[in-house]
């Protein structure tokens, strides 16, 4: 189903899938330049959305605010801002399909603002995982995140892989990285995407769903 959530008075768009007695919900945060209708993460929704998870996938800036940020790059970079974004489609999704427990999966510089969201809202965000994502620009917060956290990286993306080290040593939550084998940064080889998808389903299954039953 689509919406337009307002948001710091700007309409953001979302897409929220719910099956009949969800095991929990799992929001997503992609990167800059990409949007709510990125195939990868569509991928990965339906996937969980097979699982037994709601999932919403949301446009953290308005189409104006992208417009900018293409232009100037003024918003992509701007973790504290996104993060608020976050949160507020979080407290929307829980007024309009309930309490769930909750889960988020970050891309890109989504993934920082996902932790970011993660560590102000406390034990309200079960799990989170991270597809290629840059942690490390959640910087100090990292260390306030309560929520199991999964790092995905592509094994043949080493910058990336570098900053996913870097980042965990200052998680004092449970973490773990995950390489994929043969996989760049945007999981196009064969199986890549699959893989990501497997690891998180089971990381929510084992952290959200396992909250809702408890």
């Amino acid at each position: 189903m689509e919406h337009q959530i307002i948001l710091d008075g700007a309409s953001i768009g979302a897409t929220a899938d719910v099956p009949p007695d969800p095991a929990g919900a799992v929001i997503f945060a992609h990167g800059s330049g990409s949007s709510r209708f990125s195939t990868r993460n569509r991928f990965v929704a339906t996937q969980l959305r097979n699982a037994g998870f709601a999932a919403l996938l949301i446009d953290l800036l308005s189409s104006e605010e992208a417009a900018v940020d293409e232009r100037t790059a003024q918003y992509r970079f701007d973790i504290s801002f996104l993060a608020r974004r976050l949160i507020g489609a979080t407290h929307w999704f829980s007024k309009e399909y309930g309490a769930l427990p909750v889960g988020y999966f970050g891309a890109s510089t989504g993934a920082a603002a996902a932790l970011v969201a993660a560590a102000a809202l406390g034990e309200r965000v079960r799990a989170v995982v991270s597809r290629g994502g840059r942690p490390d620009l959640a910087g100090e917060t990292l260390a306030r995140v309560a929520a199991p956290t999964l790092l995905i990286v592509g094994e043949h993306d080493p910058t990336v892989v570098d900053l996913n080290y870097q980042a965990a040593r200052m998680m004092t939550t449970f973490h773990a990285i995950a390489l994929v084998p043969n996989a760049s940064h945007l999981f196009e080889e064969p199986g890549a995407l699959e893989r990501v998808a497997e690891l998180a389903s089971a990381w929510f299954v084992r952290y959200v769903a396992a909250a809702a039953t408890a």
